[in-house]
């Protein structure tokens, strides 16, 4: 991992406006740095806000606050000419490989498109090879070229979808829940791909999944999200190794062990209560109301997002 900064997001905010007063705040303020070429892993339960998170850094969404800068500039204020370009170098896996492919249009049709839209290879023998190379890439043939979507596996649409995103060469790739839609014995097949990929074309991730184990696998450091905000940062083996968010602590106690032995005898950390909704979050710490060790302070004042050791962060008033 190098030590040049790729992406910094500060204090980012998406929200959405729902009418009668209502609004959605998706994500409220989240602040973390990545590096080129390590994978930055964002993780935490549905409806935390980290894929909407994922689109509002790619321009998908316009953002409501905070900044997001690629390579020194600021996404949200490039001119039409330079996210032209910043698009080719930053580029998104999605989530369903069933939905994010047009069934319409062939294998080829479809890695082929965004080299079409950005004037590359336009010749035809030329855009013929870097198909069939992209397609060798990601662990698939030539001969898959001509078939349609609805012909292949789930894990063998997600790897289209990979070619799809490695067409324009880009240097950072954003995989949206990239395996939670496939088998579980196609997961790791897909993970291992990815990082075969980041090897051989110096890739840098943002991999935003729910599943820690397999985001620790794959990550070197990870971000907790919670209800739009983050709780935790640190690198993989210290989150592990030391969590100090409750909320981190109750998603690892969910991760079963292959030991019965000792899944049968571990304490388990359960949380209580439902998720509160992002239209009305509880006031000072938005995890409160199922936290453990809540107290009076908790729900007065939004606890301070600091650095509690080198390099791991924590938003908790048990720290502070």
């Amino acid at each position: 991992m190098a030590d040049k900064v790729l992406l910094e997001v500060k204090d980012l905010k998406r929200h959405f406006d729902l009418g009668k007063n209502q609004i959605l705040k998706a994500v409220d303020g989240i602040s973390f740095d990545i590096y080129q070429g390590e994978t930055f892993g964002l993780v935490g339960e549905s409806g935390c806000g980290k894929s909407t998170a994922g689109r509002t850094i790619m321009g998908l969404y316009n953002r409501t606050d905070g900044e997001v800068s690629y390579g020194g500039r600021n996404v949200h204020e490039m001119s039409e000419k330079e996210r032209y370009e910043f698009l080719r170098n930053m580029q998104m896996i999605f989530q369903d490989p069933y939905a994010s492919l047009n069934p319409r249009s062939t294998v080829f049709e479809i890695i082929a498109e965004p080299m079409e839209v950005h004037g590359l290879h336009k010749k035809k023998e030329a855009m013929q090879r870097r198909v069939y190379q992209l397609l060798e890439d990601v662990g698939l043939n030539r001969d898959h070229a001509n078939r349609y979507p609805h012909e292949f596996s789930g894990g063998q649409r997600q790897r289209i979808g990979i070619a799809r995103a490695l067409a324009l060469d880009p240097d950072f790739i954003i995989a949206d829940e990239p395996i939670s839609a496939l088998d579980v014995s196609v997961q790791a097949q897909v993970v291992k791909l990815l990082q075969k990929l980041q090897k051989e074309k110096g890739l840098t991730y943002l991999f935003i999944a729910h599943d820690l184990s397999m985001v620790k696998y794959i990550s070197d450091r990870i971000g907790v999200m919670y209800l739009g905000h983050m709780v935790e940062l640190t690198t993989s083996d210290q989150l592990y190794a030391n969590p100090l968010h409750p909320y981190t602590q109750a998603l690892l106690s969910a991760i079963p062990i292959p030991d019965p032995d000792i899944e049968e005898s571990r304490e388990r950390m359960l949380l209580e209560g439902e998720l509160p909704s992002p239209i009305n979050p509880p006031s000072g710490c938005v995890f409160r109301t199922r936290c453990p060790h809540a107290m009076d302070v908790c729900a007065q004042v939004k606890p301070a997002w600091q650095e509690q050791e080198p390099g791991h962060f924590v938003a908790c008033h048990l720290y502070q």
